[in-house]
């Protein structure tokens, strides 16, 4: 039970909350209900406007989200610039020249300032511009527990280590998830958000020219736009039927050899998971209910409350 969840308080049940201190500080759906109620529909708008004008943005805030919980919790480390003394997170091998929606995270973070200075975190307007642009794309809702502080450090070393790796083995896959307290289910689940998205040549080449558990077709149609030498930076859609739509087509995909990265045909490869795919490529609403859960998970990774990190002014620098 939640320190704030009881409307009975016994005086040992207040001293046990006291004692456990931000260690039971839960995150709360109704938490800018007062002091900032405009927060949630001024974010939703900053994101319906950034994919309208490019779908594939919904894809890149949802990401922004998973690269900031995965190193050291959901805290906006990811959003922290590098300065001559400050090295952050952006420049880590994960999120170097691949990172996208700063400046849409930015816009929105000024346009909540405006209304509610001080009060929104960067770490709430992440979790919640992930949940708006699986929306928007005609994914599933969830309820985003608020709350979240902003760090005052960051880490590249942590953002190195910890952001799994599009040439991670199966066994890696379920390693890296499994040490932020995920299940192999939630992996495959989590892993789902490739349903949207585009990918640089550089991730899957190597798949590409030396791996045979890829559909020749498929193959022949990605070479034309990554050859073997050049090009790094050149896209390719991870779901190649719907890009844009979050939907279940990428457990399709993965059914048939099409999955883009290393890591994406890791889950349909004779392993422990081909069930799970299966399961969520012949049944949508599964798939959509578990995916939801899982974020719900992951936005609650080792969140700073209470009076731990701070509301930073923007998102770029602390305060």
């Amino acid at each position: 039970m939640g320190c704030e969840s009881s409307s009975v308080k016994p005086a040992f049940f207040l001293l046990l909350c006291f004692l456990l201190g931000t260690a039971s500080a839960q995150l709360s759906s109704t938490f800018y209900s007062t002091s900032c109620p405009s927060a949630l529909s001024t974010i939703k708008s900053g994101v319906s406007s950034a994919i309208s004008s490019e779908a594939r943005m919904g894809a890149s805030l949802l990401r922004l989200h998973f690269h900031d919980c995965f190193v050291n919790g959901c805290d906006a480390s990811i959003l922290l610039d590098d300065t001559a003394n400050f090295t952050g997170e952006q420049n880590a091998g994960p999120n170097a020249n691949s990172i996208r929606g700063l400046d849409v995270i930015d816009n929105i973070k000024s346009q909540v300032e405006s209304k509610c200075p001080g009060v929104v975190s960067c770490a709430d307007i992440l979790a919640v511009a992930a949940r708006d642009s699986v929306v928007a794309l005609g994914g599933p809702s969830w309820t985003v527990l608020l709350g979240r502080r902003d760090s005052t450090t960051a880490s590249q070393s942590a953002a190195n280590s910890n952001i799994p790796a599009p040439t991670l083995s199966l066994s890696g896959l379920i390693t890296a998830f499994s040490n932020k307290g995920f299940t192999a289910k939630e992996m495959v689940a989590l892993s789902g958000s490739h349903t949207i998205g585009q990918a640089r040549c550089t991730t899957f080449r190597t798949r590409l020219y030396n791996e045979n558990n890829i559909n020749a077709t498929f193959a022949t149609s990605l070479k034309a736009n990554c050859p073997s030498s050049g090009g790094d930076n050149n896209l390719s859609p991870l779901d190649t039927t719907s890009p844009t739509s979050f939907d279940n087509a990428y457990f399709k995909n993965l059914q048939i050899q099409k999955g883009l990265l290393h890591s994406d045909q890791q889950l349909f490869s004779g392993g422990s998971t081909d069930a799970q795919v299966n399961t969520y490529s012949s049944n949508s609403a599964t798939f959509m209910t578990d995916f939801a859960n899982a974020m719900v998970k992951m936005g609650n990774l080792s969140p700073l409350t209470g009076s731990s990190g701070q509301i930073r002014k923007s998102c770029g620098k602390v305060n």
